[in-house]
């Protein structure tokens, strides 16, 4: 805990968690009547910041309507580019039925070569010479897209209006002129009404833009003409799809908001001075006072409660956690407070991790102890032998610290796994190295067997002599020399399965069997087969020695 801490917790007087809320209630009066004051004196940014969204909010609701506008005419199309009489190439037919049911309506149709040549307009008698399209390129750009494709406003060629045309292919070489696109043209007069404005202040303006900037249709007093170029420094303040902007003019503020139409490349956008929309607020500000007392009080109520809630929750985990002192285990309380309940669970959870632990200690204190008293008895045997053939105190001392330390490094790799067992690969690795320094020259080839306790000693014990003598007549003692270690179950379903363990020497000096049997012959031979329960056999081929083991799989893996 760092000084400032200690120095803030040490200036507060020792109370109970109801007075700390209450304070912390009464305190809180204070800011909230400063909020109060500040939330007056900000009202006029507050209500901006509220009119933008709402601004924003109205150019959506336009563009919704222009949406479903637009949806409707591409329902519209696809309704006409399918009549029968289009895919029977009967073009006259499809003239005067299609011209006939739009003819109260401001919606014409057109028949496009990609090209841009019309070959059928319903806005004039059939049969009569018809220009080239206006806008070839939107033509060319949906019959690559595939789709349907929507254009800017535009002075129409025929019409001799500002129109707005809906392109879809068609697709090519089926139909008479070489038509591959039809197209649904409308007077952008006529989309007047798609700027309605009933939600606007009388001041404000709507227009319609497409995506070059151009005016499609507007409405309200800075009304514009269909075809004119909206303000590029209001177009420069169009980011996102839906949001609002602030331009000057005059000196006086305006507000503008504006909304993408839905995937098509138009924009609503609708504007007006801010000063239009200011009026009498004094409503609000007493509901703002008003308000604040209420929520006061409800905040006094609520501390209250909560203070009540509190305390009783601290009390009964109190308890639990003077029960677990006394070395109790403890089931959770359950209160009212999701965060007391957890600090519950956790101290139920730690009571009961905590027995679990102490039984584990004792456990393994027992355990040490059986231990030690067999490594003593071993150790007193193993240094009784060494005794006996030792020539010298030297050669005494070199032949105990060595099997001391090849044993001290089993019960380490035991110690490690809580006397659990190691892996036999690994116990094979930790006395080559104890031995020889490493394992590059030692193959090992088996399945994967966790050997117990008493099998690391005492297998141990042979590994270690077995590596002892190839470093010094076997294998080992040469460069080329190898060792190989092999093991495998017999018959593993068996009642009693068997494991064999081979230890191969090759390319090292001649063998000799030895003339006279030292403490080495007797661990890895005497001592490994009544440790195990099993067989040793000794092989002094003279290509290399061979160890073989033969035990059952139990004194392996069974409870040590």
């Amino acid at each position: 805990m760092s000084k400032l801490a200690r120095l803030l917790l040490g200036s507060f007087p020792t109370a109970s968690i109801g007075t700390y809320l209450a304070t912390m209630a009464a305190l809180a009066t204070l800011p909230l009547l400063g909020f109060v004051v500040f939330l007056l004196l900000e009202l006029e940014r507050s209500q901006f910041q509220a009119l933008r969204v709402s601004t924003a909010q109205d150019a959506q609701t336009i563009s919704r309507s222009v949406e479903r506008r637009l949806t409707d005419l591409t329902t519209t199309l696809s309704v006409i580019a399918d009549a029968p009489e289009l895919k029977q190439g009967n073009l006259e037919a499809f003239h005067n039925r299609i011209g006939g049911s739009l003819k109260d309506s401001s919606l014409y149709v057109i028949l496009s070569t990609r090209d841009g040549q019309q070959v059928l307009n319903t806005r004039v008698a059939w049969g009569a010479p018809l220009r080239p399209v206006s806008n070839p390129a939107s033509v060319r750009s949906a019959i690559a897209s595939g789709r349907t494709e929507l254009s800017g406003v535009f002075f129409g060629a025929t019409s001799q209006r500002w129109v707005v045309n809906l392109t879809r292919p068609l697709p090519a070489g089926n139909l008479p002129g070489g038509a591959e696109a039809i197209i649904l043209t409308q007077d952008a007069a006529t989309l007047g009404d798609l700027t309605y404005r009933e939600n606007l202040p009388p001041e404000w303006t709507a227009a319609l833009i497409d995506a070059a900037g151009r005016i499609i249709v507007s409405s309200g007093p800075d009304n514009r003409p269909s075809g004119s170029n909206f303000d590029r420094d209001k177009l420069d303040l169009l980011f996102g799809a839906n949001n609002s902007a602030v331009f000057y003019r005059e000196g006086e503020q305006y507000l503008m908001g504006y909304a993408r139409v839905a995937d098509w490349p138009w924009h609503v956008v609708a504007w007006g001075p801010v000063a239009s929309t200011k009026g009498s607020f004094v409503s609000i500000w007493r509901s703002l006072l008003i308000g604040s007392l209420v929520f006061l009080t409800l905040s006094l109520g609520v501390v209250l409660v909560a203070a009540h809630q509190l305390r009783a929750s601290i009390r009964r985990i109190a308890g639990m956690a003077e029960r677990i002192g006394k070395g109790e285990i403890v089931s959770p309380e359950t209160t009212k407070i999701v965060e007391a309940n957890q600090v519950a669970v956790a101290l139920s959870n730690a009571s009961f991790d905590r027995a679990e632990a102490e039984e584990r200690v004792h456990f393994i204190l027992q355990e040490l102890v059986h231990r030690t008293k067999n490594i003593l008895s071993l150790v007193q045997a193993m240094m009784r032998q060494l005794a006996r053939s030792s020539d010298s105190v030297e050669a005494y001392h070199q032949a105990v610290s060595g099997r001391l330390a090849g044993l001290a490094g089993s019960i380490e790799a035991l110690a490690r796994q809580q006397w659990g067992g190691i892996p036999l690969a690994k116990l094979i690795d930790l006395h080559l190295q104890t031995v020889v320094g490493s394992t590059d020259r030692v193959e090992k080839l088996g399945p994967d067997i966790l050997a117990n306790a008493n099998a690391v000693q005492n297998l141990g014990l042979a590994l270690h002599e077995l590596a002892t003598n190839s470093m010094k007549y076997g294998a080992l003692s040469v460069i080329e020399g190898r060792i190989s270690v092999e093991w495998w179950i017999e018959d593993p379903d068996a009642d009693q399965p068997m494991l064999h363990l081979v230890w191969s020497e090759r390319y090292g000096p001649p063998v000799e069997k030895p003339t006279r049997r030292g403490f080495g012959s007797t661990v890895i031979e005497r001592h490994a087969s009544s440790a195990f329960g099993g067989k040793v056999t000794m092989d002094f081929d003279p290509a290399g020695l061979r160890w073989t083991l033969v035990a059952p799989l139990s004194a392996f893996i069974g409870t040590a």
